[in-house]
């Protein structure tokens, strides 16, 4: 049974990453193609307003996709913590505990907190770029 509850705990850990690797890979995408946009549009939205309303929408897409991303991860943390010291809890009983060294924790966390720190900077960047410039 042991080998099962392990087998199922790696099983939700790949999945975590998988999760939390689209999550970031389409907020830096996003965040890429909207400073794309507004910067191609910046030179009109100077005479015609409606591309000023095209740049705040993708702001506002933005600032809620990036929203949505960051508590995605954080919650993609927080499972990832929860799983990992099930397992540290399996390995001690088992005796295996001594193969994994649990400072990889804290090297997760910080980890989690970079991947929030580029979808930050690159949204921060996409929002304001294209303004500045206008």
């Amino acid at each position: 049974m042991i080998e099962h509850v392990h087998k199922h705990i790696t099983t939700e850990l790949q999945q975590n990453t998988k999760t939390d690797t689209i999550f970031i890979l389409s907020a830096i995408l996003l965040n890429l193609i909207a400073l794309g946009v507004n910067s191609a549009v910046v030179n009109e939205s100077r005479t015609d307003n409606s591309l000023l309303i095209v740049m705040y929408l993708f702001v506002f897409l933005i600032i809620v996709v990036n929203t949505v991303v960051i508590i995605g991860i954080l919650k993609g943390k927080q499972t990832r913590t929860k799983l990992v010291d099930g397992l540290m809890k399996m390995y001690k009983d088992q005796g295996v505990d001594k193969y994994y060294d649990e400072s990889l924790l804290s090297n997760y966390s910080t980890r989690y907190n970079l991947f929030i720190m580029v979808v930050i900077s690159t949204g921060v960047i996409a929002m304001v770029v294209p303004f500045v410039v206008r």
